[in-house]
């Protein structure tokens, strides 16, 4: 190697750690910035639903309106959080106009009272951001891949106040078996700095206290496996149901709009059928935030995992935008709630494992679940995570994504390598229904 090589080398390192400092410092405070007014418009229309019941008659009208709104757009084909992910595993270039057309639409499906959740709309829109910022700066398709990531990261983090979770979250949904190691730094540094910009502007972060966190003991291994393998088997029920949903919508209801109303019109007519047996609730309308909370506390209505899988399915098959992972969050954890007893553990530890283990097995992410596990419950209850109990949530979390096989939310979700053997498969997630 001749001394201009050498020099070149020497001076790579640095200059792509500064290079990283500057576009995790922009997608951080661009994507952060977004994903706060964000946070700030989808409590307003939260707030505004809950104020006034009657919106959830105007879901069908909605529906129509998000479907009107994304043809006008010449976006009908999107996919979604799957496009992000072929984006940055093969450098699909994603259009700019995905982040006001998603944030628009998954407003109007929360205003309505569709059950939906957040993540997957902000993942979209801080892909999107960073992807053009990406190509703007001229840079390669491989740090256009890292930029994207980085815009996933900082929104993520901005809105549920989760910077470790959402750095690894971005580095291991894509291909499952590898991380993007290159990634690291620049999606950690986006992730703090879209922190910084959403505590700039006082959003609180996503945080539960549990009771009832046992130490780690064979009795409690053998429990908290147990609980695991239930877990597991629920998570590939509800991804069997999201991805059976849009197949029966395709069969039936070929046309977009009428299946957007249809579906609409099938929510509130399940929304007055729980009436019947639990009147005047809205629970499963929008992310159902409060039942999560209640559940954490050690109160979930059996039936609960149910409902809010049924009510998500349907509403996003009929194509209403938002994301999976909320109400992923609301079904682990009140089916956690429910389970935990039977086994002889409490309740709200039950929900808070079942929020982590069923999030890694609809996800295929048990690293992203184990950070989950700490920024989640970090808050009063830190200290029961510093010793051995943190094994209870490292073994549910590790059962759950053994024992999920190889369904995912994501379709375009790569499964590189076995999880039974150190084995190259290829294969994408659910390839095998």
């Amino acid at each position: 190697m001749d001394r201009s090589a050498r020099l070149r080398q020497l001076l790579e390192q640095p200059g792509t750690f500064v290079k990283w400092l500057v576009f995790a410092g922009i997608s951080g405070v661009l994507c952060g910035g977004v994903a706060t007014a964000f946070y700030y418009a989808f409590d307003a229309v939260t707030g505004l639903r809950h104020a006034n019941p009657w919106l959830l008659w105007l879901l069908p009208l909605g529906g129509v309106a998000i479907v009107l709104l994304y043809r006008v757009c010449g976006m009908e084909g999107d996919r979604g959080t799957n496009f992000v992910l072929v984006a940055v595993r093969e450098d699909q270039p994603l259009r700019l106009r995905t982040a006001p057309l998603v944030f628009a639409a998954t407003m109007i499906t929360h205003l309505c009272g569709g059950s939906s959740g957040r993540e997957g709309a902000i993942l979209q829109i801080g892909g999107s951001i960073s992807s053009k910022v990406g190509r703007w700066m001229r840079l390669d398709d491989k740090d256009r891949r890292i930029i994207t990531m980085c815009g996933m990261s900082a929104a993520f983090s901005a809105l549920f106040g989760t910077p470790l979770t959402a750095a690894m979250f971005s580095m291991e949904v894509t291909s499952v078996g590898v991380l993007y190691y290159a990634a690291i730094v620049p999606c950690v540094l986006s992730s703090i700095v879209g922190l910084w910009m959403a505590q700039a502007f006082h959003v609180p972060p996503t945080q539960f206290s549990l009771d009832g966190v046992p130490n780690l003991t064979p009795l409690t291994l053998v429990q908290v496996i147990g609980l695991g393998i239930l877990f597991a088997l629920l998570s590939v029920f509800f991804c069997r149901l999201m991805h059976a949903a849009p197949h029966l919508y395709d069969k039936y209801l070929p046309n977009h709009l009428v299946r957007a109303a249809v579906g609409g019109g099938v929510v509130i007519a399940l929304t007055f059928l729980v009436w019947l047996w639990n009147p005047g609730t809205y629970d499963y309308n929008g992310a159902g935030e409060a039942v999560l909370h209640a559940a954490i506390e050690g109160q979930a209505r059996p039936e609960a995992f149910l409902l809010k899988m049924l009510f998500t399915t349907i509403t996003l098959g009929a194509g209403f935008k938002g994301g999976e992972i909320v109400p992923v969050f609301f079904t682990g954890a009140t089916f956690g709630c429910t389970a935990a007893p039977l086994l002889g553990l409490h309740p709200s530890f039950g929900a808070g494992l079942g929020m982590v283990s069923v999030f890694c097995g609809v996800t295929n992410c048990p690293l992203t679940a184990l950070l989950l596990s700490l920024e989640l419950f970090a808050g009063d209850s830190y200290g029961m995570f510093t010793g051995q109990s943190l094994g209870l949530f490292a073994v549910c979390i590790a059962v759950s994504y053994m024992l999920s096989g190889y369904y995912g939310l994501y379709s375009e979700q790569k499964i590189l390598y076995s999880k039974l053997r150190p084995e190259f498969i290829n294969k994408k997630a659910n390839e095998d229904e």
